[in-house]
């Protein structure tokens, strides 16, 4: 465990120079540069959010509706029946595009807390910066997106027959049900091949913030064991994970959306996709809290020595208080007795009970609960279907209590 600074590095608040970027620079963004979809400045989102899911989606709607596939009594499952290919594209598509925001705001201004505050000390800031530059480049290579653009590929073109029969009998083309029209081709080549490559993207993104974060715990932290955020002055990063809650919002509504249409036109008790459901919400915590336990080792070996330092100093002035107050003896050297930032025998016995609380990651109730509450969500609105929204409450109620 490294002694803190004293004083902190001169790293004005908002400083966001010591800051990283989850999406800019990255060979999506300078394709989408290329194509005047992002602005010199700015990330495009908006503009981004609506040409991506109108790409998607319209043809498919326009094709659909020449077809005669889009209403009621059109079609055994018309378009408008299959909520999961809105909810990807109108829905879940400009999320995931829009949650590039918060996500790079949130990095940007919290990582240079950590040089401010004094978490990463002086001597460390340069061992600092070559792991911010390191990930940049990472962030930057080609090798990442031909990874993702081969596996979209690879499961458009392998798993168009999985998908067919329930996803787009809408869109046959002739009586025998044979041949896919336009609308449907469009739909599971270029609609969902939008929507994967999304995800993985995001995916990819918090497999980045894992080996940044891995990086930046081991160029030498100054661990403050007594911190009242109770995980050695790293408190700020627990609120990172929330830059993830559009994307696992967007996640949730296209697996809901799903759920909600086998409820509603294959005869499906949704509450027995409990399990599923469960595993949707416990998977998307666990995978976005993921970087943070990049911290455990530093914050885990800080605790361990601080028990000893804390225990062996607590003991000792707690030995000096005895020979004097009740031994009676004269003291050469109480110089722990009479420091100031020590005090009374209570006061050092906080501050090894502060050390015994610090957590070894720097996760709480504020780093889950925001993206629990986002799996959670489009859950409920598809119980909603089947159960009363009353009872549904006090069914999530009980299981909570």
């Amino acid at each position: 465990m490294r002694k803190a600074n004293l004083v902190a590095p001169p790293v004005p608040a908002g400083d966001t120079s010591l800051g990283f970027a989850l999406v800019r620079g990255d060979l999506s963004f300078r394709l989408q540069r290329r194509l005047g979809l992002i602005p010199p400045e700015g990330l495009g989102l908006l503009r981004r959010a609506v040409f991506w899911s109108m790409l998607g989606w319209l043809p498919v709607a326009l094709w659909a509706w020449y077809a005669g596939r889009v209403l009621p009594g059109t079609a055994a499952e018309p378009l408008l029946a299959h909520f999961s290919i809105h909810a990807r594209l109108l829905v879940a598509v400009p999320l995931l595009i829009l949650a590039e925001g918060p996500a790079n705001a949130l990095t940007a201004r919290l990582l240079p807390e950590l040089v401010r505050c004094g978490i990463v000390p002086t001597e460390a800031v340069p061992r600092y910066r070559a792991a911010l530059a390191a990930t940049a480049r990472l962030r930057d290579a080609t090798l990442p997106w031909v990874i993702i653009v081969g596996a979209v590929v690879a499961f458009v073109t392998t798993a168009e027959t999985v998908h067919r029969a329930h996803e787009i009998d809408w869109a046959t083309a002739d009586p025998a049900g044979v041949h896919l029209g336009f609308g449907g081709l469009w739909y599971l080549y270029v609609g969902r091949t939008i929507f994967l490559t999304l995800v993985l993207a995001w995916l990819w993104r918090v497999l980045l913030l894992t080996v940044l974060f891995w990086r930046v715990s081991r160029v030498g932290l100054a661990i403050v064991p007594t911190h009242p955020d109770r995980v050695g002055g790293l408190g700020p990063l627990e609120h990172l994970p929330t830059a993830f809650v559009p994307v696992v919002l967007a996640m949730g509504v296209a697996l809901a959306s799903r759920w909600a249409h086998d409820g509603v036109y294959h005869q499906v008790t949704l509450l027995s996709l409990r399990a599923e459901m469960i595993a949707f919400v416990v998977v998307c915590v666990a995978l976005f809290v993921v970087p943070l336990l990049a911290f455990a080792g530093p914050l885990k070996r800080a605790k361990k020595q601080a028990l000893l330092d804390y225990g062996a100093l607590v003991g000792r002035h707690g030995r000096l208080v005895h020979e004097r107050w009740i031994e009676g003896k004269a003291l050469a050297d109480d110089a722990v007795l009479r420091a100031a930032e020590l005090g009374p025998v209570a006061d050092t016995g906080a501050l090894f009970d502060s050390v015994r609380a610090m957590r070894t990651v720097p996760i709480g109730k504020a780093t889950v609960l925001p993206i629990a509450a986002a799996a959670v969500l489009p859950i409920l609105g598809a119980l909603a279907i089947q159960v009363p929204v009353k009872d549904l409450l006090l069914k999530l109620l009980k299981a909570l209590v």
